[in-house]
């Protein structure tokens, strides 16, 4: 099934018209009734035609559409899909049309939850709001966002991680999105789901640290540091699978990632260690490096002549002083006792 134009006509005319028809029906009512009071039965067919005029005028009205921008219509006759009409303005069509839309009353909130209600009501995220559906059988041609739920995954070293997405998306083929699917808005919320578990499983949350982070280059993905890269393989893993819904995905974008409750505190150790060890890394580093040019300072300018013993000590010393977590306590030697 695919979209076609549906060539309406003009809705202005056609109202004027039904308007003046009615008027005259009036008329042929009043004319006719007048007639007969004088006994005169040529009364009775303006009568009739009058009175049928004004039962059946109303048909005409049936078929008069208005559409706002960026909205679309989805029209049948008795069973048959007629056309779509996707042009802002007012419209006559078969008086007998009747728009479909399975998704009018569905709602896709905030949190992700899909909630349909047959009043047109909706209660859907955290305060459960409650959002009146007034766009009644249209269609919008929009640009939407869903944002789903979070979801609690096992990515690729098998490590619970909890993550959530958006996804921006759009009605591209209406009779797509009304016939090939029951209900495109649900449609689209369970297949982002599958695609999210399906891409999530591939990547580790975070690469391993190495002990040579300088020297030794690392171009694992994950899923945090390579969210870009995710985020596209969404996308286009969610735009296969509602390609026959009519649907558009124009971007889908990561807006939570976590360890799962249950490891998290032992991955922020993990973390934590990690960044001390590259952090004391630095700091042996650094004192080596000021050991190095003292020493090398102290034999430049002799300033004092140390043995190797004298040496030794000293290195040791400037080593605890400089790598040491807390100040150093400084000890003055007055001279030797005799």
């Amino acid at each position: 099934m695919k979209e076609k134009q549906l060539k309406a006509l003009p809705g202005i005319p056609v109202l004027l018209l039904s308007i003046a028809l009615y008027l005259i029906a009036i008329g042929f009512v009043v004319f006719g009734s007048t007639l007969l009071e004088s006994e005169k039965r040529i009364g009775i067919l303006p009568l009739v035609i009058g009175i049928v005029w004004m039962i059946c005028g109303f048909l005409p009205f049936l078929g008069l559409k208005i559409l706002k921008p960026n909205e679309a219509l989805v029209l049948t006759v008795f069973g048959k899909y007629t056309g779509t009409l996707r042009e802002p303005g007012f419209f006559f069509v078969h008086p007998f049309s009747i728009a479909v839309n399975p998704a009018a009353k569905t709602r896709l909130g905030q949190s992700g939850d899909v909630q349909t209600s047959k009043k047109g009501i909706s209660i859907s995220g955290d305060n459960a709001k409650v959002d009146v559906e007034v766009q009644g059988k249209r269609i919008s041609l929009k640009a939407m966002t869903l944002n789903n739920s979070i979801q609690k995954v096992n990515d690729s070293l098998g490590n619970p991680v909890e993550i959530g997405i958006a996804v921006i998306w759009r009605v591209v083929d209406t009779a797509k999105a009304v016939f090939n699917v029951d209900n495109y808005k649900e449609y689209l919320s369970l297949q982002c789901d599958s695609a999210l578990r399906e891409i999530v499983r591939v990547y580790p949350y975070d690469v391993a640290p190495h002990t040579d982070t300088e020297n030794e280059e690392n171009d694992e993905e994950s899923l945090r540091g390579s969210s870009e890269v995710v985020a596209r393989r969404i996308k286009n893993e969610i735009q296969d699978k509602v390609q026959e819904a009519g649907l558009e995905i124009l971007e889908a974008r990561i807006t939570y990632l976590a360890y799962a409750q249950e490891i998290a505190a032992v991955m922020l150790q993990r973390q934590q260690a990690s960044a001390i060890v590259d952090a004391r890394k630095l700091i042996v580093d650094g004192a080596v490096g000021m050991v190095e040019m003292a020493l090398e300072k102290l034999s430049q300018n002799e300033t004092v002549t140390l043995d190797e013993e004298h040496k030794a000590a000293m290195v040791s010393n400037l080593l605890v002083v400089l790598c040491g977590n807390r100040d150093a306590q400084p000890v003055v030697n007055s001279g030797s006792s005799l």
